[in-house]
C-alpha cells in the first residue's frame, strides 16, 4: 500500500478557513466591546469606540461571506448518513480514543457535522439580526420592539457561536493531526484510515479491510 499522504484541504480552502477565523476573533472582540461597558476597553484594539461601532458590522458581513465560501465547498460532506447516528451512540468510545470500536465515518464525523450546521445557523442569525440593528443603514426601517428582540437574538447567536468555536478549537487540538491538516493540507493515510475510514477508502480505493455491511461509501467532497 502506498504511503503517500492524502490531500484533505486545498490551499484555497485553508486560506478561506483562516480568514474566517481571523475575522471571527476581530468581530468577536469588537462585539464584546459593544456588549457591556466593562468590556469597552477592548475598543482600543480598533481605534476607540466610534471606529469599533463602524468596523464591527463590516467585519461581521465579510466573515459571513467568507464562511459561505466554506459552506459551498463542504455542505455535501456534512449530510448525515446511517453510520453517523451509530457513531453518536458510541461516543463514549470516541472520547477514550477507541475509534476502532465505532462505525466508520466519512470526511467528517457526526460531531463535526453538528458543529457545521450549528455554525451556519448562528451565522445566519447574526447576519439578519445584525442588519436590523445596524443603525447607520437599516435600523431606521424597523420598530423599536423588533430592534430590541434583534439585539437579544444577536447576543444569543454570538454566545452560541463562541461556545461552538471553543469546542471546534479544542477538538482540533485533541485529535492530533487536525490542526496540521488545516495548516498544510495533507494527512497521513494512517490518520485518515483511523479517523475517517469511509473518506479514506473513497479517495484511495483501498477496500482491503473487512467492512460491516451497513457501512456505506460516501461521495467525495
Amino acid at each position: 500500500m502506498s504511503n503517500k499522504p492524502i490531500l484533505r484541504y486545498t490551499a484555497n480552502q485553508r486560506t478561506n478557513h483562516w480568514l474566517v477565523a481571523i475575522l471571527f476573533f476581530m468581530a468577536g472582540l469588537s462585539g464584546l466591546a459593544l456588549f457591556h461597558p466593562a468590556l469597552f476597553w477592548l475598543s482600543n484594539l480598533f481605534g476607540g469606540g466610534p471606529w469599533t461601532r463602524i468596523l464591527h458590522p463590516f467585519m461581521g458581513v465579510l466573515m459571513f461571506v467568507l464562511f459561505m465560501g466554506l459552506v459551498l465547498r463542504f455542505w455535501r460532506s456534512n449530510f448525515f448518513i446511517g453510520n453517523d447516528w451509530k457513531w453518536l451512540r458510541h461516543i463514549d468510545r470516541v472520547l477514550v480514543n477507541d475509534e476502532e470500536s465505532v462505525p466508520a465515518v466519512g470526511k467528517y464525523n457526526a460531531g463535526q457535522k453538528m458543529l457545521f450546521w450549528t455554525l451556519l445557523l448562528c451565522m445566519l442569525g447574526l447576519l439578519f439580526t445584525g442588519l436590523v440593528i445596524w443603525r447607520a443603514y437599516f435600523s431606521a426601517y424597523f420598530g423599536i420592539t423588533l430592534i430590541r428582540w434583534a439585539m437579544l437574538l444577536h447576543a444569543l447567536a454570538g454566545f452560541v457561536l463562541v461556545l461552538s468555536i471553543i469546542i471546534h478549537i479544542y477538538a482540533g487540538i485533541w485529535i492530533k493531526g487536525s490542526v496540521s491538516a488545516m495548516m498544510h493540507g495533507w494527512v497521513s493515510r494512517a490518520w485518515a484510515k483511523k479517523h475517517h475510514e469511509l473518506w479514506y477508502r473513497d479517495v484511495t480505493g483501498d477496500a482491503t479491510r473487512d467492512e460491516l455491511p451497513e457501512r456505506p461509501i460516501t461521495k467525495k467532497g
